[in-house]
């Protein structure tokens, strides 16, 4: 059985302790944040000790064996950046919310101190844990796709957030664009346009072109000014076009469509895997996470790594800069 710690008691922090109390391997702990009244909620609710600070809880001397840092700050990743280095540091692995940081050097840091220590650090981009992404990445490397030619990616919701400039793109699309290199890899260039919705202040709006160091060539369609009562719009489309076939996810993860270039019957699958709806993508990804740490994967291969959440945000920042000085921009390494 695993012990876990739980930091950052909002929402998210306690769908993550929720997920791990349905995991048969893992018993939260302690749970962890700075105002007191939620951990000493969270506390009781989990049965387990609650801290006021990541040091308290480091200092406590009970066995932590993985945590969830689940706090927010700016851009929903602005105070990932502290309880991250001193729980790395205390030698716990860690599974962070996105984005990993939009501070580029403090991701930076956090990937490089989990490295230097051989420790487990992944994030949750819980979007790709999905039966239907694993089935088309399944039908991907056996070729049935063909050479893949395009990627293209449309992720919207409503969301009235103002609170930066570019909360939209840092926030929203670590998700879709992991997704976009969970299937053609590596981006070279970026080539960014952003609009403000209606009666908007921020950037909420945003298209994206990529060429991935593969050859492939993709697009990214955001919004915050989408979606709305029962997702009549939709939330998430993925689609990925070869030379002998079109693969489609929509719903991230309800609807899973094979298509071939050539012949007239298509694959249609709902709800593949028994998977009903995005919230399940949590549970999903968490006890990914947990099988990682129980089959005591290699850091570098942990499935969701801190690195190719680096890397993401890196494309991020890049797209910022192409709309800012209206160029095409290579994604720095």
């Amino acid at each position: 059985m695993l012990n876990i710690a739980v930091v950052g008691m909002g929402g998210i922090g306690n769908r993550h302790a929720g997920c791990y109390r349905h995991n048969p391997h893992t018993q939260v702990v302690a749970v962890c944040d700075a105002l007191s009244e939620k951990a000493e909620q969270a506390g009781q609710e989990y049965d387990c000790q609650a801290f006021p600070s990541v040091e308290a809880l480091v200092g406590a001397g009970i066995r932590i064996d993985a945590a969830s840092v689940c706090t927010a700050g700016e851009e929903n990743g602005g105070d990932h950046y502290a309880p991250t280095m001193a729980l790395l540091g205390a030698g716990i692995p860690v599974l962070g919310e996105k984005p990993i940081s939009n501070r580029i050097p403090e991701a930076r840091e956090m990937v490089a101190l989990a490295k230097e220590k051989r420790l487990p650090y992944g994030i949750n981009l819980n979007h790709r844990f999905t039966p239907a992404a694993r089935r088309a990445r399944e039908w991907l490397d056996a070729g049935r796709l063909g050479e893949m030619n395009f990627i293209n990616m449309a992720m919207w919701i409503s969301n009235p957030n103002e609170s930066s400039e570019h909360f939209h793109m840092r926030a929203l699309h670590p998700h879709s664009l992991d997704v976009m290199r969970y299937f053609a890899g590596d981006v070279r260039k970026v080539h960014a346009f952003f609009k403000k919705g209606q009666g908007r202040t921020i950037w909420s709006n945003v298209q994206v072109n990529l060429l991935f160091e593969s050859g492939v060539i993709g697009h990214l369609l955001g919004s915050y000014d989408g979606g709305g009562p029962g997702r009549p719009w939709g939330l998430e489309t993925c689609e990925l076009i070869g030379s002998e076939a079109r693969i489609i996810i929509r719903e991230a993860c309800e609807v899973l469509e094979f298509q071939p270039r050539f012949g007239l019957e298509h694959e249609v699958s709902h709800h593949p895997g028994g998977m009903e709806s995005f919230n399940d993508t949590f549970q999903s990804r968490i006890d990914q996470w947990i099988a990682d740490l129980r089959n005591r994967v290699p850091p570098e291969q942990v499935d969701g790594k801190a690195e190719d959440a680096l890397k993401v945000q890196l494309i991020i920042e890049a797209a910022i800069e192409s709309w800012a000085n209206d160029s095409v921009v290579t994604v720095p390494e």
